[in-house]
């Protein structure tokens, strides 16, 4: 009874409860971090994406840049890995270009805790299995975050998000919060191997629900 009443209002009743004061709180913070960017990447503070929400409705995810838009002589675009600056490296490991997700989480288009968004171009790539995980509201932090973030592969991910659809609840969802914290206080997992964020994900018969 507890649970079905938490997935119908009590957690949009968490995350207000938590967004709110969280801005008020961290409003400094998001402050010096956009001077930041301002100073050492031009006037583009914000990087806004296209990602796959609840039921798989695409949406504008916000936070804070991290990369140059930096080209090769082709005009094409380089590498994560190279236009990565040392700033936006450190923004990543204190996990602080998140935090304007926090918008995302009052207007209602992510919870705090839900399977993370992903591109918005994924979305035909999933298999049913792997769609499943539209089925909550996506989150700012998720069970895959906490057990192993961007240093897992994409079918453990898949596999953390639909363990977190079926077992989805209050207590677990404090638990993941907590988990959370004390990740992003040891800066763990923060990129996958030879890479400085995550592998782009490609649907192939190896993905977990294919039949």
């Amino acid at each position: 009874m507890f649970n079905r009443f938490y997935r119908r209002i009590g957690k949009r009743m968490l995350d207000l409860a938590i967004a709110i004061p969280a801005i008020i709180l961290l409003s400094p913070v998001l402050l010096l971090t956009a001077l930041a960017i301002r100073i050492n990447m031009g006037p583009d503070v914000l990087y806004r994406d296209r990602r796959g929400g609840f039921r798989g409705e695409p949406f504008t995810l916000w936070k804070f840049r991290t990369m140059l838009a930096a080209c090769d002589p082709q005009g094409k675009l380089l590498s994560d890995e190279q236009r990565l600056t040392r700033l936006g490296n450190w923004l990543r490991k204190l996990s602080l270009d998140e935090l304007p997700q926090l918008w995302n989480v009052l207007r209602g288009d992510i919870s705090l805790v839900g399977p993370r968004p992903l591109l918005a171009r994924y979305l035909p790539r999933y298999t049913a299995l792997q769609a499943r995980r539209h089925e909550v509201r996506p989150g700012i932090t998720g069970w895959a975050q906490t057990n192993g973030r961007n240093a897992i592969s994409w079918d453990e991910k898949f596999q953390f998000d639909m363990w977190y659809v079926e077992h989805q609840g209050f207590w677990l969802d404090v638990k993941i919060i907590l988990r959370t914290v004390w990740r992003v206080l040891r800066q763990a997992d923060v990129s996958a191997t030879g890479h400085a964020t995550m592998p782009e994900f490609m649907a192939s018969d190896q993905h977990i629900g294919r039949q």
